[in-house]
């Protein structure tokens, strides 16, 4: 008999971030309250389930988002640098408040290749750590389930390319809301399924999401 393996990619919950920037790989940014009743609800979606092991990007947002499922499940959670956000040359600006600040012409040299991209880090290497760390995951949790925390570009962009997608995008589109969860399931080695899931629906539309996508969640301008 083939095993059934799920690997579930989880986005952390909603951020206290004041200013309303791009926090990117930055440290210090720690969840709201919302944020963590968010990651509660995420717990109870993860209840009763044979979760094996809970994996977390270092950045302290996706790690709080992880500590309630590790501890209901009874785990350490398991830090992987290759779950860590995306690299931006925008870290620590607000695009929000002022769109036109983006037609400076200090960021034109940025935009040269929108596909790579060259305001960011590639999207063909995060879809090479994402999946680095979904194989990993698939190995140490064989025959059960693996709670993965990350970022909403990373998760993003290693189902685009799962699903067959262009990896280039808009950012607006993306279906990646606050605390969901993007389940990967696997027969064996092989990919079977890709399903969506908003275990704290209820709560995105009381936050602010500096990237919200397609959610109910409000675009953060800042204070």
């Amino acid at each position: 008999m083939i095993d059934i393996t799920v690997v579930h990619l989880v986005r952390h919950g909603e951020v206290d971030n004041p200013t309303g920037q791009l926090y990117g790989r930055q440290r210090g940014f720690h969840l709201t309250q919302l944020g963590h009743d968010m990651a509660g609800e995420v717990a109870r979606f993860f209840e009763g389930r044979d979760v094996r092991n809970v994996y977390s990007s270092p950045l302290e947002r996706a790690v709080e988002t992880a500590t309630p499922t590790a501890l209901q499940a009874g785990l350490d959670i398991i830090e992987n640098p290759e779950l860590i956000e995306a690299g931006n040359k925008f870290e620590g600006i607000n695009v929000n408040k002022n769109r036109w600040i983006l037609a400076h012409p200090k960021f034109w040299s940025w935009y040269i290749n929108p596909f790579k991209p060259s305001w960011g880090e590639p999207y063909t290497e995060i879809v090479a750590r994402m999946s680095n760390a979904v194989r990993r995951a698939l190995h140490e949790s064989r025959g059960g389930e693996a709670v993965l925390v990350s970022h909403q570009l990373p998760i993003w962009t290693l189902r685009s390319f799962l699903e067959g997608k262009s990896l280039a995008h808009d950012p607006r589109k993306r279906q990646c809301a606050l605390c969901s969860v993007t389940s990967l399931t696997f027969q064996g080695n092989g990919l079977v399924a890709v399903d969506y899931a908003e275990p704290a629906c209820e709560l995105l539309a009381l936050a602010r999401d500096v990237t919200p996508g397609n959610s109910s969640a409000a675009t953060h301008t800042g204070e």
